[in-house]
């Protein structure tokens, strides 16, 4: 079987890959490694090959984490559903938060970020699948939800994030993802720069269209105990 490291490793450079056949540069292309349901142990191993960017979708367990890793300044991602009970500890912990769709999430993550903190970073949950029942605003909401939150002085509005519906077909994944990208591109805003998509089934077609920060998992530490 092979290590936390081996898997990272290969990952790294299927990403490298990627981005040159598809014209763009490595060095635009960031890797968040999921680490929800990992051992510490497994993401010590990553974080001594170089990766600083972690993602967790549960809070209490990334609590644990962040807490017992604290010395080594890596940068934590909150990636999963917000509920509004929960912005507390998602503002005091976290460095960024992918997943918001709600004007009431976003003034409440920024209230409750401490002052002693840099402005969170957040993306803009986007449905871009338009599934019933999943999270993320329409695209065509996008410009005014930005607005509805552009008062909000320590939140840092970054970019958009989606989870387009499951494809096994490679050109349909890029369809989706090309979707996204166009709703990306016409948004016009100083910090826009963070496009989070992609994951371990489908990374390479997000990088082809356009992705800055893809979300992997499985890829790179195996499956979840």
């Amino acid at each position: 079987m092979l290590s936390a490291t081996d898997r990272y490793q290969r990952l790294c450079q299927r990403i490298n890959a990627a981005a040159i056949r598809y014209g763009r540069d490595p060095g635009d292309v960031q890797l968040v490694a999921v680490s929800k349901r990992q051992p510490i142990d497994a993401i010590r191993q990553v974080a001594d090959c170089g990766q600083y960017q972690f993602g967790e979708n549960y809070l209490q367990e990334a609590e644990a984490k962040i807490t017992a890793l604290a010395p080594r300044s890596l940068e934590w991602h909150f990636i999963g559903q917000l509920q509004s009970n929960k912005t507390r500890q998602a503002a005091a912990l976290f460095d960024w938060v992918h997943s918001v769709d709600r004007v009431k999430i976003a003034q409440r993550l920024n209230d409750q970020r401490p002052a002693s903190a840099a402005p969170l970073n957040i993306c803009i949950e986007v449905n871009i699948s338009g599934e019933p029942g999943k999270g993320g605003i329409m695209p065509a909401a996008v410009p005014d939800f930005i607005d509805s939150i552009g008062d909000l002085a320590r939140i840092k509005v970054r970019g958009l994030m989606a989870l387009p519906a499951p494809a096994a077909d490679f050109e349909r994944q890029r369809r989706a993802f090309r979707r996204v990208f166009s709703v990306f591109t016409a948004v016009e805003h100083p910090a826009f720069d963070t496009l989070s998509m992609g994951t371990s089934n489908d990374f390479e077609a997000a990088i082809a269209e356009g992705s800055t920060m893809v979300r992997i998992g499985t890829a790179v530490f195996g499956p979840r105990p």
